[in-house]
Protein backbone atom coordinates (compact mmCIF):
# COMPACT_ATOMS: atom_id res chain seq x y z
CA UNK A 1 0.00 0.00 0.00
CA UNK A 2 2.78 2.38 0.98
CA UNK A 3 4.63 1.55 -2.26
CA UNK A 4 1.51 2.34 -4.26
CA UNK A 5 1.17 5.74 -2.57
CA UNK A 6 4.84 6.42 -3.20
CA UNK A 7 4.57 5.52 -6.89
CA UNK A 8 1.61 7.88 -7.36
CA UNK A 9 3.51 10.66 -5.67
CA UNK A 10 6.60 10.08 -7.86
CA UNK A 11 4.46 10.37 -10.99
CA UNK A 12 2.91 13.62 -9.78
CA UNK A 13 6.31 14.96 -8.75
CA UNK A 14 7.71 14.20 -12.18
CA UNK A 15 5.14 16.34 -13.97
CA UNK A 16 4.50 19.10 -11.42
CA UNK A 17 6.60 21.27 -9.20
CA UNK A 18 7.08 19.77 -5.73
CA UNK A 19 6.62 23.24 -4.33
CA UNK A 20 3.05 23.34 -5.56
CA UNK A 21 2.30 20.00 -3.87
CA UNK A 22 3.40 21.25 -0.48
CA UNK A 23 1.52 24.53 -0.87
CA UNK A 24 -1.70 22.91 -2.09
CA UNK A 25 -1.58 20.40 0.77
CA UNK A 26 -1.21 23.11 3.40
CA UNK A 27 -3.74 25.59 2.02
CA UNK A 28 -6.41 23.15 0.88
CA UNK A 29 -6.08 21.12 4.03
CA UNK A 30 -6.51 24.21 6.12
CA UNK A 31 -9.55 25.45 4.18
CA UNK A 32 -11.20 22.02 4.51
CA UNK A 33 -10.56 21.75 8.24
CA UNK A 34 -11.55 25.35 8.90
CA UNK A 35 -14.84 24.75 7.10
CA UNK A 36 -15.49 21.70 9.27
CA UNK A 37 -14.76 23.74 12.38
CA UNK A 38 -17.16 26.52 11.48
CA UNK A 39 -19.87 24.00 10.58
CA UNK A 40 -19.42 22.14 13.84
CA UNK A 41 -19.29 25.35 15.86
CA UNK A 42 -22.52 26.52 14.29
CA UNK A 43 -24.33 23.27 15.04
CA UNK A 44 -23.09 23.13 18.61
CA UNK A 45 -23.49 26.79 19.45
CA UNK A 46 -26.39 26.06 21.81
CA UNK A 47 -25.54 25.11 25.36
CA UNK A 48 -24.92 21.38 25.52
CA UNK A 49 -26.83 19.27 28.04
CA UNK A 50 -24.12 16.98 29.41
CA UNK A 51 -26.37 15.46 32.08
CA UNK A 52 -28.84 13.90 29.63
CA UNK A 53 -29.05 12.65 26.09
CA UNK A 54 -26.70 10.58 23.91
CA UNK A 55 -23.18 10.46 25.35
CA UNK A 56 -21.28 9.52 22.18
CA UNK A 57 -22.89 12.20 20.02
CA UNK A 58 -22.35 14.98 22.54
CA UNK A 59 -18.73 14.00 23.19
CA UNK A 60 -17.97 14.02 19.45
CA UNK A 61 -19.60 17.44 19.06
CA UNK A 62 -17.49 18.68 21.96
CA UNK A 63 -14.24 17.16 20.67
CA UNK A 64 -14.34 18.19 17.00
CA UNK A 65 -13.98 21.98 17.42
CA UNK A 66 -11.15 21.52 19.94
CA UNK A 67 -9.18 19.02 17.87
CA UNK A 68 -9.77 20.57 14.46
CA UNK A 69 -8.93 24.03 15.78
CA UNK A 70 -5.52 22.80 16.89
CA UNK A 71 -4.94 20.98 13.62
CA UNK A 72 -5.77 24.17 11.73
CA UNK A 73 -2.98 25.95 13.56
CA UNK A 74 -0.51 23.10 13.11
CA UNK A 75 -1.12 23.00 9.35
CA UNK A 76 0.51 26.40 9.08
CA UNK A 77 3.52 25.29 11.07
CA UNK A 78 3.69 22.43 8.58
CA UNK A 79 3.51 24.93 5.73
CA UNK A 80 6.47 26.82 7.22
CA UNK A 81 8.56 23.66 7.11
CA UNK A 82 7.48 22.79 3.55
CA UNK A 83 8.12 26.30 2.20
CA UNK A 84 11.58 26.51 3.75
CA UNK A 85 12.54 23.15 2.28
CA UNK A 86 11.16 23.59 -1.24
CA UNK A 87 12.23 27.19 -1.77
CA UNK A 88 15.51 27.53 0.14
CA UNK A 89 18.79 26.80 -1.62
CA UNK A 90 20.21 24.95 1.40
CA UNK A 91 17.07 22.91 2.03
CA UNK A 92 17.89 20.47 4.79
CA UNK A 93 20.03 22.85 6.83
CA UNK A 94 17.40 25.62 6.69
CA UNK A 95 14.63 23.26 7.72
CA UNK A 96 16.79 21.88 10.54
CA UNK A 97 17.37 25.44 11.79
CA UNK A 98 13.62 26.07 12.03
CA UNK A 99 12.85 22.68 13.59
CA UNK A 100 15.60 22.94 16.21
CA UNK A 101 14.08 26.00 17.87
CA UNK A 102 10.70 24.62 18.90
CA UNK A 103 11.78 23.23 22.26
CA UNK A 104 13.52 26.49 23.25
CA UNK A 105 10.60 28.66 22.18
CA UNK A 106 8.14 26.56 24.16
CA UNK A 107 10.35 26.53 27.24
CA UNK A 108 10.50 30.33 27.37
CA UNK A 109 6.93 31.06 26.27
CA UNK A 110 5.04 28.63 28.50
CA UNK A 111 5.63 30.55 31.74
CA UNK A 112 4.02 33.69 30.35
CA UNK A 113 1.38 31.80 28.37
CA UNK A 114 0.24 30.31 31.68
CA UNK A 115 -0.57 33.80 32.91
CA UNK A 116 -3.18 34.09 30.16
CA UNK A 117 -4.98 31.19 31.85
CA UNK A 118 -5.03 33.30 35.00
CA UNK A 119 -6.66 36.12 33.08
CA UNK A 120 -9.30 33.77 31.67
CA UNK A 121 -10.29 32.36 35.06
CA UNK A 122 -10.13 35.70 36.89
CA UNK A 123 -12.44 37.40 34.39
CA UNK A 124 -14.78 34.40 34.22
CA UNK A 125 -15.07 34.49 38.02
CA UNK A 126 -16.14 38.14 37.99
CA UNK A 127 -18.66 37.48 35.25
CA UNK A 128 -20.05 34.50 37.18
CA UNK A 129 -20.46 36.68 40.25
CA UNK A 130 -22.21 39.35 38.16
CA UNK A 131 -19.41 41.83 39.04
CA UNK A 132 -19.06 43.21 35.53
CA UNK A 133 -18.73 46.92 36.26
CA UNK A 134 -14.92 46.83 36.40
CA UNK A 135 -14.22 44.07 33.89
CA UNK A 136 -12.63 46.66 31.60
CA UNK A 137 -9.93 47.26 34.20
CA UNK A 138 -9.22 43.53 34.40
CA UNK A 139 -8.88 43.40 30.62
CA UNK A 140 -6.60 46.44 30.69
CA UNK A 141 -4.48 44.83 33.43
CA UNK A 142 -4.21 41.62 31.39
CA UNK A 143 -3.13 43.54 28.28
CA UNK A 144 -0.42 45.37 30.25
CA UNK A 145 0.85 42.06 31.65
CA UNK A 146 0.86 40.64 28.11
CA UNK A 147 2.87 43.54 26.70
CA UNK A 148 5.41 43.51 29.54
CA UNK A 149 5.75 39.73 29.21
CA UNK A 150 6.43 40.09 25.49
CA UNK A 151 9.13 42.71 26.06
CA UNK A 152 10.80 40.50 28.68
CA UNK A 153 10.73 37.59 26.24
CA UNK A 154 12.46 39.70 23.59
CA UNK A 155 15.35 40.35 25.96
CA UNK A 156 15.59 36.73 27.08
CA UNK A 157 15.17 35.22 23.62
CA UNK A 158 17.64 37.49 21.85
CA UNK A 159 20.15 37.20 24.68
CA UNK A 160 20.14 33.42 25.17
CA UNK A 161 19.61 32.35 21.54
CA UNK A 162 23.20 31.54 20.65
CA UNK A 163 24.39 30.26 24.07
CA UNK A 164 21.48 27.88 24.56
CA UNK A 165 21.68 26.55 20.99
CA UNK A 166 25.37 25.84 21.52
CA UNK A 167 24.64 24.08 24.82
CA UNK A 168 22.06 21.95 22.99
CA UNK A 169 24.76 20.79 20.58
CA UNK A 170 23.35 22.42 17.46
CA UNK A 171 25.61 21.45 14.52
CA UNK A 172 27.96 24.20 13.35
CA UNK A 173 26.44 24.28 9.86
CA UNK A 174 22.95 24.81 11.33
CA UNK A 175 23.85 27.19 14.18
CA UNK A 176 24.05 30.52 12.27
CA UNK A 177 20.63 30.06 10.66
CA UNK A 178 19.08 28.77 13.89
CA UNK A 179 20.36 31.79 15.84
CA UNK A 180 19.10 34.20 13.17
CA UNK A 181 15.67 32.60 13.10
CA UNK A 182 15.30 32.53 16.89
CA UNK A 183 16.39 36.15 17.42
CA UNK A 184 14.06 37.49 14.72
CA UNK A 185 11.21 35.28 15.92
CA UNK A 186 11.41 36.54 19.50
CA UNK A 187 11.13 40.16 18.33
CA UNK A 188 7.45 39.45 17.74
CA UNK A 189 6.76 38.23 21.27
CA UNK A 190 4.74 41.28 22.46
CA UNK A 191 2.25 40.69 19.65
CA UNK A 192 2.08 36.96 20.37
CA UNK A 193 1.42 37.62 24.05
CA UNK A 194 -1.27 40.21 23.28
CA UNK A 195 -3.03 37.69 21.04
CA UNK A 196 -2.71 34.89 23.59
CA UNK A 197 -4.15 37.02 26.39
CA UNK A 198 -6.82 38.53 24.14
CA UNK A 199 -7.98 35.13 22.91
CA UNK A 200 -8.03 33.89 26.52
CA UNK A 201 -10.25 36.83 27.51
CA UNK A 202 -12.65 36.05 24.66
CA UNK A 203 -12.80 32.44 25.84
CA UNK A 204 -13.71 33.67 29.32
CA UNK A 205 -17.02 34.93 27.90
CA UNK A 206 -17.53 31.75 25.87
CA UNK A 207 -16.41 33.15 22.49
CA UNK A 208 -14.10 30.78 20.58
CA UNK A 209 -15.18 31.56 17.00
CA UNK A 210 -13.42 34.92 16.83
CA UNK A 211 -10.03 33.49 17.74
CA UNK A 212 -10.46 30.79 15.08
CA UNK A 213 -11.29 33.41 12.49
CA UNK A 214 -8.25 35.46 13.52
CA UNK A 215 -5.99 32.42 13.12
CA UNK A 216 -7.50 31.67 9.73
CA UNK A 217 -6.89 35.16 8.36
CA UNK A 218 -3.42 35.54 9.85
CA UNK A 219 -2.53 32.00 8.76
CA UNK A 220 -3.26 32.81 5.13
CA UNK A 221 -1.05 35.88 5.48
CA UNK A 222 1.68 33.75 7.05
CA UNK A 223 1.78 31.27 4.16
CA UNK A 224 1.67 34.01 1.55
CA UNK A 225 4.51 35.96 3.13
CA UNK A 226 6.52 32.78 3.63
CA UNK A 227 6.49 32.14 -0.11
CA UNK A 228 7.12 35.81 -0.95
CA UNK A 229 10.09 36.21 1.40
CA UNK A 230 11.68 32.80 0.81
CA UNK A 231 10.90 32.07 -2.85
CA UNK A 232 10.96 35.61 -4.29
CA UNK A 233 13.32 37.52 -2.01
CA UNK A 234 15.49 34.52 -1.06
CA UNK A 235 15.46 35.43 2.65
CA UNK A 236 15.67 31.81 3.90
CA UNK A 237 14.82 31.31 7.61
CA UNK A 238 14.77 35.06 8.21
CA UNK A 239 11.86 35.31 5.79
CA UNK A 240 9.90 32.63 7.66
CA UNK A 241 10.52 34.38 10.98
CA UNK A 242 9.51 37.80 9.62
CA UNK A 243 6.36 36.30 8.10
CA UNK A 244 5.48 34.88 11.50
CA UNK A 245 5.96 38.29 13.14
CA UNK A 246 3.70 39.91 10.53
CA UNK A 247 1.03 37.29 11.17
CA UNK A 248 1.35 37.84 14.93
CA UNK A 249 0.92 41.60 14.44
CA UNK A 250 -2.31 40.92 12.55
CA UNK A 251 -3.46 38.51 15.29
CA UNK A 252 -2.83 41.09 18.00
CA UNK A 253 -4.56 43.85 16.03
CA UNK A 254 -7.67 41.82 15.32
CA UNK A 255 -8.04 40.54 18.88
CA UNK A 256 -7.80 44.11 20.21
CA UNK A 257 -10.46 45.19 17.70
CA UNK A 258 -12.80 42.43 18.91
CA UNK A 259 -12.18 43.31 22.56
CA UNK A 260 -12.95 46.96 21.91
CA UNK A 261 -16.21 46.08 20.17
CA UNK A 262 -17.53 44.36 23.29
CA UNK A 263 -19.09 46.83 25.73
CA UNK A 264 -18.15 44.81 28.80
CA UNK A 265 -14.55 44.12 27.72
CA UNK A 266 -13.77 47.50 26.14
CA UNK A 267 -11.00 49.30 28.03
CA UNK A 268 -9.58 52.81 27.80
CA UNK A 269 -6.43 54.48 29.10
CA UNK A 270 -8.51 57.11 30.92
CA UNK A 271 -11.03 55.09 32.92
CA UNK A 272 -9.34 51.65 33.14
CA UNK A 273 -6.78 51.07 35.87
CA UNK A 274 -4.17 48.46 36.76
CA UNK A 275 -5.30 47.00 40.07
CA UNK A 276 -2.99 45.04 42.37
CA UNK A 277 -5.71 42.57 43.34
CA UNK A 278 -6.29 41.71 39.68
CA UNK A 279 -2.59 41.21 39.03
CA UNK A 280 -2.31 39.01 42.12
CA UNK A 281 -5.29 36.87 41.13
CA UNK A 282 -3.98 36.34 37.60
CA UNK A 283 -0.55 35.33 38.90
CA UNK A 284 -1.96 33.04 41.60
CA UNK A 285 -3.97 31.11 38.99
CA UNK A 286 -1.67 31.40 35.98
CA UNK A 287 1.83 31.06 37.43
CA UNK A 288 1.47 27.39 38.51
CA UNK A 289 0.15 26.51 35.05
CA UNK A 290 3.06 28.35 33.44
CA UNK A 291 5.64 26.65 35.66
CA UNK A 292 4.10 23.26 34.91
CA UNK A 293 4.37 23.99 31.20
CA UNK A 294 8.03 24.95 31.60
CA UNK A 295 8.78 21.70 33.42
CA UNK A 296 7.22 19.70 30.59
CA UNK A 297 9.16 21.69 27.98
CA UNK A 298 12.45 21.08 29.78
CA UNK A 299 12.39 17.39 28.85
CA UNK A 300 11.90 18.33 25.19
CA UNK A 301 15.00 20.54 25.36
CA UNK A 302 17.04 17.51 26.47
CA UNK A 303 15.50 15.35 23.74
CA UNK A 304 16.17 18.00 21.08
CA UNK A 305 19.78 18.21 22.27
CA UNK A 306 20.11 14.46 21.78
CA UNK A 307 18.55 14.69 18.30
CA UNK A 308 20.99 17.47 17.38
CA UNK A 309 23.88 15.08 17.95
CA UNK A 310 22.83 13.14 14.83
CA UNK A 311 23.20 16.19 12.55
CA UNK A 312 20.99 18.33 10.33
CA UNK A 313 19.30 15.41 8.56
CA UNK A 314 18.00 14.05 11.87
CA UNK A 315 16.87 17.51 12.99
CA UNK A 316 15.01 18.03 9.72
CA UNK A 317 13.46 14.57 9.49
CA UNK A 318 12.44 14.43 13.15
CA UNK A 319 10.67 17.78 12.94
CA UNK A 320 8.85 16.73 9.76
CA UNK A 321 7.57 13.48 11.29
CA UNK A 322 6.62 15.24 14.54
CA UNK A 323 3.80 17.01 12.69
CA UNK A 324 1.87 13.77 12.46
CA UNK A 325 1.94 12.78 16.12
CA UNK A 326 0.85 16.36 16.90
CA UNK A 327 -2.18 15.92 14.63
CA UNK A 328 -3.16 12.72 16.46
CA UNK A 329 -2.53 14.14 19.88
CA UNK A 330 -4.90 17.05 19.31
CA UNK A 331 -7.70 14.47 19.19
CA UNK A 332 -6.33 12.57 22.18
CA UNK A 333 -6.13 15.76 24.22
CA UNK A 334 -9.60 16.86 23.13
CA UNK A 335 -11.10 13.58 24.34
CA UNK A 336 -9.29 14.08 27.65
CA UNK A 337 -10.81 17.55 28.03
CA UNK A 338 -14.23 16.19 27.08
CA UNK A 339 -13.91 13.52 29.77
CA UNK A 340 -13.08 16.15 32.37
CA UNK A 341 -16.03 18.34 31.46
CA UNK A 342 -18.70 15.65 30.96
CA UNK A 343 -17.69 13.49 33.89
CA UNK A 344 -17.23 16.57 36.10
CA UNK A 345 -20.78 17.78 35.62
CA UNK A 346 -22.29 14.32 36.10
CA UNK A 347 -20.11 13.56 39.12
CA UNK A 348 -21.21 16.80 40.78
CA UNK A 349 -24.83 15.95 39.98
CA UNK A 350 -24.51 12.46 41.45
CA UNK A 351 -25.00 10.61 38.13
CA UNK A 352 -22.37 7.97 38.89
CA UNK A 353 -23.60 5.33 36.46
CA UNK A 354 -23.49 7.91 33.69
CA UNK A 355 -19.95 8.86 34.80
CA UNK A 356 -18.81 5.29 34.16
CA UNK A 357 -20.45 5.30 30.72
CA UNK A 358 -18.82 8.62 29.87
CA UNK A 359 -15.37 7.27 30.74
CA UNK A 360 -15.85 4.10 28.70
CA UNK A 361 -17.30 5.98 25.73
CA UNK A 362 -14.57 8.62 25.69
CA UNK A 363 -11.80 6.05 26.06
CA UNK A 364 -13.19 3.81 23.30
CA UNK A 365 -13.73 6.76 20.94
CA UNK A 366 -10.24 8.13 21.58
CA UNK A 367 -8.66 4.71 21.02
CA UNK A 368 -10.49 4.21 17.71
CA UNK A 369 -9.73 7.70 16.36
CA UNK A 370 -6.06 7.62 17.31
CA UNK A 371 -5.64 4.06 15.98
CA UNK A 372 -7.19 4.95 12.60
CA UNK A 373 -5.05 8.07 12.23
CA UNK A 374 -1.91 6.19 13.26
CA UNK A 375 -2.54 3.49 10.64
CA UNK A 376 -3.15 6.09 7.92
CA UNK A 377 -0.04 8.11 8.75
CA UNK A 378 2.29 5.14 9.18
CA UNK A 379 1.01 3.30 6.07
CA UNK A 380 1.38 6.43 3.96
CA UNK A 381 4.57 7.63 5.68
CA UNK A 382 6.76 7.56 2.52
CA UNK A 383 4.21 9.79 0.78
CA UNK A 384 3.49 12.17 3.68
CA UNK A 385 7.14 12.74 4.58
CA UNK A 386 7.98 13.66 0.99
CA UNK A 387 5.69 16.67 1.33
CA UNK A 388 8.39 18.17 3.56
CA UNK A 389 11.63 16.66 2.29
CA UNK A 390 13.16 14.48 -0.42
CA UNK A 391 16.53 14.18 1.31
CA UNK A 392 17.16 10.42 1.71
CA UNK A 393 18.92 10.82 5.06
CA UNK A 394 16.17 13.06 6.48
CA UNK A 395 13.51 10.66 5.22
CA UNK A 396 15.25 7.77 6.99
CA UNK A 397 15.15 9.61 10.34
CA UNK A 398 11.56 10.73 9.73
CA UNK A 399 10.36 7.21 8.99
CA UNK A 400 12.11 5.95 12.13
CA UNK A 401 10.12 8.44 14.22
CA UNK A 402 6.91 7.50 12.41
CA UNK A 403 7.42 3.81 13.20
CA UNK A 404 8.59 4.29 16.79
CA UNK A 405 6.37 7.20 17.89
CA UNK A 406 3.41 7.83 15.58
CA UNK A 407 2.51 4.13 15.49
CA UNK A 408 2.23 4.10 19.30
CA UNK A 409 0.31 7.32 19.98
CA UNK A 410 -2.74 5.23 20.85
CA UNK A 411 -1.01 4.63 24.20
CA UNK A 412 -1.37 8.29 25.18
CA UNK A 413 -5.11 7.79 25.63
CA UNK A 414 -4.46 5.74 28.75
CA UNK A 415 -3.28 8.73 30.75
CA UNK A 416 -5.05 11.54 28.91
CA UNK A 417 -8.59 10.11 29.19
CA UNK A 418 -8.02 8.58 32.63
CA UNK A 419 -6.35 11.76 33.86
CA UNK A 420 -9.28 13.76 32.49
CA UNK A 421 -11.66 11.56 34.46
CA UNK A 422 -9.66 12.07 37.66
CA UNK A 423 -9.69 15.85 37.15
CA UNK A 424 -13.44 15.64 36.62
CA UNK A 425 -13.75 14.06 40.07
CA UNK A 426 -11.59 16.81 41.59
CA UNK A 427 -8.32 14.82 41.71
CA UNK A 428 -6.00 16.90 39.51
CA UNK A 429 -2.73 16.59 41.42
CA UNK A 430 -2.17 12.85 41.05
CA UNK A 431 -2.33 12.64 37.23
CA UNK A 432 -0.13 15.75 37.04
CA UNK A 433 2.53 14.10 39.24
CA UNK A 434 2.51 10.87 37.21
CA UNK A 435 2.62 12.79 33.92
CA UNK A 436 5.54 14.95 35.06
CA UNK A 437 7.45 11.83 36.10
CA UNK A 438 6.68 9.95 32.88
CA UNK A 439 7.16 12.76 30.38
CA UNK A 440 10.02 14.56 32.12
CA UNK A 441 11.98 12.69 34.77
CA UNK A 442 11.90 9.27 33.12
CA UNK A 443 12.96 10.62 29.73
CA UNK A 444 15.85 12.63 31.10
CA UNK A 445 17.05 9.54 33.01
CA UNK A 446 16.75 7.50 29.79
CA UNK A 447 18.86 9.99 27.83
CA UNK A 448 21.72 9.91 30.33
CA UNK A 449 21.66 6.14 30.85
CA UNK A 450 20.28 3.93 28.07
CA UNK A 451 20.79 6.39 25.21
CA UNK A 452 24.25 7.30 26.48
CA UNK A 453 25.19 3.61 26.38
CA UNK A 454 23.57 2.86 22.99
CA UNK A 455 23.80 6.00 20.87
CA UNK A 456 21.19 5.13 18.25
CA UNK A 457 18.33 7.32 17.02
CA UNK A 458 15.74 4.57 17.48
CA UNK A 459 16.86 4.12 21.08
CA UNK A 460 16.05 7.78 21.67
CA UNK A 461 12.67 7.48 19.97
CA UNK A 462 11.43 4.44 21.90
CA UNK A 463 11.54 6.41 25.15
CA UNK A 464 8.21 7.90 24.02
CA UNK A 465 6.16 4.66 23.97
CA UNK A 466 8.01 3.35 27.04
CA UNK A 467 7.15 6.49 29.03
CA UNK A 468 3.56 6.33 27.75
CA UNK A 469 3.15 2.74 28.96
CA UNK A 470 4.52 3.54 32.43
CA UNK A 471 2.58 6.79 32.80
CA UNK A 472 -0.59 5.27 31.38
CA UNK A 473 -0.45 2.27 33.70
CA UNK A 474 0.01 4.51 36.75
CA UNK A 475 -2.86 6.84 35.82
CA UNK A 476 -5.15 3.97 34.80
CA UNK A 477 -4.64 2.19 38.11
CA UNK A 478 -5.15 5.46 39.99
CA UNK A 479 -8.41 6.10 38.16
CA UNK A 480 -9.86 2.66 38.91
CA UNK A 481 -8.85 2.78 42.58
CA UNK A 482 -10.11 6.32 43.14
CA UNK A 483 -13.30 5.92 41.07
CA UNK A 484 -14.34 2.84 43.02
CA UNK A 485 -13.83 4.71 46.27
CA UNK A 486 -15.62 7.84 45.05
CA UNK A 487 -18.58 5.98 43.57
CA UNK A 488 -19.04 3.97 46.79
CA UNK A 489 -19.28 7.07 48.97
CA UNK A 490 -22.88 7.95 48.06
CA UNK A 491 -23.92 4.31 48.55
CA UNK A 492 -22.48 4.27 52.05
CA UNK A 493 -23.99 7.67 52.82
CA UNK A 494 -27.40 6.53 51.56
CA UNK A 495 -27.30 3.42 53.73
CA UNK A 496 -26.33 5.46 56.76
CA UNK A 497 -29.10 7.98 56.24
CA UNK A 498 -31.77 5.64 54.90
CA UNK A 499 -33.83 5.86 58.05
CA UNK A 500 -33.97 9.65 57.85
CA UNK A 501 -34.82 9.74 54.12
CA UNK A 502 -32.77 12.90 53.92
CA UNK A 503 -32.65 14.46 50.46
CA UNK A 504 -29.59 16.53 49.58
CA UNK A 505 -29.85 19.48 47.28
CA UNK A 506 -26.89 19.10 44.90
CA UNK A 507 -27.27 22.34 43.01
CA UNK A 508 -24.85 24.33 45.21
CA UNK A 509 -22.36 21.49 44.90
CA UNK A 510 -22.68 21.54 41.13
CA UNK A 511 -22.16 25.29 41.05
CA UNK A 512 -19.15 25.22 43.34
CA UNK A 513 -17.63 22.20 41.64
CA UNK A 514 -17.94 23.58 38.15
CA UNK A 515 -16.19 26.79 39.21
CA UNK A 516 -13.29 24.74 40.52
CA UNK A 517 -13.31 22.43 37.52
CA UNK A 518 -13.13 25.34 35.10
CA UNK A 519 -9.94 26.51 36.80
CA UNK A 520 -8.45 23.01 36.69
CA UNK A 521 -9.37 22.59 33.04
CA UNK A 522 -7.86 25.95 32.11
CA UNK A 523 -4.68 25.18 34.03
CA UNK A 524 -4.43 21.75 32.44
CA UNK A 525 -4.97 23.21 28.97
CA UNK A 526 -2.00 25.54 29.44
CA UNK A 527 0.37 22.63 29.76
CA UNK A 528 -1.27 20.16 27.39
CA UNK A 529 0.57 19.07 24.37
CA UNK A 530 2.49 16.65 22.24
CA UNK A 531 6.02 15.44 22.49
CA UNK A 532 6.95 16.67 19.09
CA UNK A 533 10.51 17.83 19.54
CA UNK A 534 10.78 20.35 16.77
CA UNK A 535 7.41 22.04 16.48
CA UNK A 536 7.58 25.80 16.40
CA UNK A 537 5.46 28.18 18.45
CA UNK A 538 3.68 31.30 17.25
CA UNK A 539 0.22 32.81 17.21
CA UNK A 540 -0.25 31.21 13.81
CA UNK A 541 -0.14 27.54 14.49
CA UNK A 542 2.10 27.71 17.47
CA UNK A 543 0.57 28.63 20.82
CA UNK A 544 -1.51 25.49 20.63
CA UNK A 545 1.49 23.54 19.40
CA UNK A 546 3.50 24.80 22.29
CA UNK A 547 0.95 23.43 24.69
CA UNK A 548 0.62 20.26 22.73
CA UNK A 549 4.36 19.77 22.74
CA UNK A 550 4.48 19.42 26.46
CA UNK A 551 2.35 16.85 28.13
CA UNK A 552 2.19 14.00 25.65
Amino acid sequence: MARGFLRVFEIVEKFAKPTAIGLIFACNGYILVFGLIMTTAKKSSKQMDMLHGPIMKNIILFVLPLALGGICQQLFTSADMAVVYWFDADRTVAQAAVNSNGAIVNLLINLFAGLSVGATVAIAEQIGKKHTDDIHSMVFTAMVIATVSGVILIGIGVGVAEPILKVMGTPSNVLPLAVKYLRIYFCGMPFLMIYDFGAAILRSIGDTKKSLFILFVSGVLNVGLNILFVAVFDMSVAGVAIATIAANVLCATLVIVYLMKDKMLRFSFKRSKIRKEYVKRMFVIGLPAGLQGMVFSLANVFIQSAINSFGDAAMSGNGDAANFDIYIFYFVNAFGQATTTFLGQNYAAGNYDRCKKIYRTAMLSALVVSAVLSVIFVAGAPLFIRIYTTDPAAIEFALMRMWCVVSCTILTNTYETSGGALRGMGHSLLPAIFTVFGTCVLRIIWIYTVFAAVNEFWILMIVYPISWVITGAAVLISYHVISRREYRKPVAAAAENADTAHVVDTSPIVSTYMTETSEDAEAAAAADGSDAAGASSSAVGKPCSARCENKK
